[in-house]
């Protein structure tokens, strides 16, 4: 089984051209045999790809446009369908291939036919148990350290935050020397002269 992309090596629209390649790109980056049906050069292949496409296939104008992908006589799908293939690791499928062995692919695929995983796939589905335990727990951490957070931010803090007395003009301008460890205590006459500014 060989698998024949459509395409137009000469075509105007950048549109098609950047859809040409991403469907080349991808057979040849996944070593998928392909083989290039040019419908630009080869009036044959542009008679066989219109014919061949299905009438529901068909756009409404009712000339199906490259790139068009077959598998030897059975229709693919046009670039949507194969993007859409792409997007959910069914490419194969898509183009009725067996998927290589051990890709997310044949995994898929396994499961699907029997409903079990492959031995050689249980080690992986393993790992991603215990990433997804670990992962779990780190969300968990994470939950609960912020509330913990909230719940410190909520408590007064009256020790640390003491009410500083006021200062008053004499104590301001007295520069304070390296001998002095602690504060100077408040004298009378500083308590008589606060008192005095208040009345």
């Amino acid at each position: 089984m060989v698998v024949k992309v459509f395409i137009a090596s000469q075509s105007g629209s950048t549109a098609i051209k950047k859809k040409q390649q991403d469907v080349l790109g991808f057979l040849e980056a996944n070593k998928i045999d392909f083989k290039e049906m040019d419908i630009a050069a080869n009036e044959d292949n542009r008679k066989w790809m219109r014919e061949n496409v299905p009438g529901e296939k068909r756009p409404q104008n009712g000339i199906p446009l490259p790139p068009q992908i077959f598998n030897d006589e059975l229709y693919c799908g046009d670039y949507d369908s194969f993007f859409n293939a792409k997007e959910d690791h069914g490419v194969y499928a898509f183009l009725g291939l067996a998927p290589p062995p051990g890709s997310k692919e044949a995994h898929q695929a396994a499961i699907i036919q029997n409903g079990e995983v492959p031995e050689s796939d249980k080690g992986d589905l393993e790992n991603i148990g215990e990433n997804e335990a670990e992962k779990d727990q780190e969300s968990v951490h994470q939950t609960i350290e912020p509330e913990e957070a909230a719940k410190e931010e909520e408590q007064p803090e009256s020790e640390e935050k003491e009410e500083a007395e006021p200062v008053t003009e004499d104590e301001e301008e007295q520069p304070v020397t390296e001998e002095e460890d602690e504060e100077e205590p408040v004298t009378e006459e500083a308590e008589a002269l606060t008192e005095q500014k208040q009345v």
